[in-house]
């Protein structure tokens, strides 16, 4: 990519420590999201795409940490920066839209408040002033009659509309870098249709890179640039996304595809992916993908693959990948 870097992640790897063992909940993971731009992490539940933003924001909880990699913010290595100095970053630079805004939101606090707290912790300025820049990206991000919704709890506004201020909050400091995981979970589709295009405004309009989380290839088509497809907490293809979905490489990505298409043709027997994502304590000696896919061989059962190139910008961690 040629394009300015706002985040580059290199080698980052996350784990859990137990008793009965070390879970690498992601494991060597690279990835780059240029200024301006909308990358995508995609992949089934528990593959890693949540561990790896909530490491990129460094809100892991014990026992997780991160055990190697750098996480740069347009050149900056985050990896080693105390919680006090990412308490000045996140919110500033990094902000982050988690999947359900109303366990997100303070159930006992107007929600306006919680949007000024958020600038009022990262800019010298009046509760006043800060009231009026609340309401006016409470605007922003199309919340009619801002003053009235300012005065509001969380329980007294819609899913919607609760989704709408968490992404103001995240916005209200116009960081670099905004996360958004599962964005429009428990969403209907006229209201998810309305939080991607107001998510593609912002990028637009104030020059915000986002990483897109997702396991719906429908919302992942219609917003991203570049995608990254996860798997067992490891990336196992990246391309821009017209190309992934014109030619998905990986065995795993072809199955993602082919559930989503059966469905949409009205087959009657849905296309799955047999088997399930391995434990993480106990990961196959070879491809981790192996076990469920139907082109394995012994080689992919005892060596673990690389990620190799398929195309321009399109990379697949498979012997087998079609070209």
């Amino acid at each position: 990519m040629d394009e300015a870097i706002t985040l580059s992640v290199r080698d980052l790897s996350t784990s859990f420590f137990s008793e009965k063992g070390e879970v690498k909940a992601v494991d060597h993971v690279s990835f780059d999201v240029p200024h301006g731009s909308i990358v995508g992490l995609v992949g089934e539940s528990g593959c890693g795409k949540s561990m790896t933003a909530r490491s990129v924001m460094k809100l892991l909880k014990y026992p997780g940490k991160i055990v190697g990699g750098e996480i740069l913010l347009e050149g900056r290595d985050l990896v080693p920066l105390s919680e006090g100095d990412m308490s000045l970053i996140r919110g500033e630079e990094i902000a982050m839209i988690f999947q359900e805004p109303m366990t997100s939101l303070n159930p006992v606090v107007p929600v306006g408040k919680q949007v000024q707290e958020a600038i009022l912790q990262h800019r010298k300025i009046s509760r006043e002033e800060a009231k009026k820049k609340v309401l006016h990206m409470l605007e922003i991000v199309g919340i009619s009659e801002p003053e009235k919704r300012y005065r509001c709890y969380p329980h007294e506004l819609s899913g919607g509309l609760r989704q709408r201020v968490m992404i103001a909050m995240a916005m209200i400091c116009r960081p670099k870098l905004l996360i958004a995981d599962e964005p429009t979970t428990a969403l209907d589709v006229t209201v998810e249709a309305q939080i991607l295009e107001l998510l593609r405004e912002l990028r637009d309009t104030i020059g915000t890179s986002i990483i897109l989380i997702s396991h719906n290839l429908g919302v992942i088509a219609q917003l991203c640039d570049y995608v990254y497809v996860m798997y067992a907490g490891q990336v196992v293809e990246q391309a821009p996304v017209l190309e992934l979905f014109d030619n998905p490489s990986h065995p795993y990505t072809r199955g993602l595809m082919d559930s989503v298409r059966s469905l949409r043709r009205g087959d009657e027997k849905l296309s799955t992916i047999p088997g399930a994502v391995p434990n993480l304590l106990r990961l196959p000696q070879g491809c981790r993908f192996a076990p469920r896919c139907p082109m394995a061989g012994e080689d992919c059962r005892r060596c673990p693959p690389e990620l190799s190139r398929v195309g321009e910008g399109h990379l697949a961690r498979c012997p087998y990948a079609r070209r």
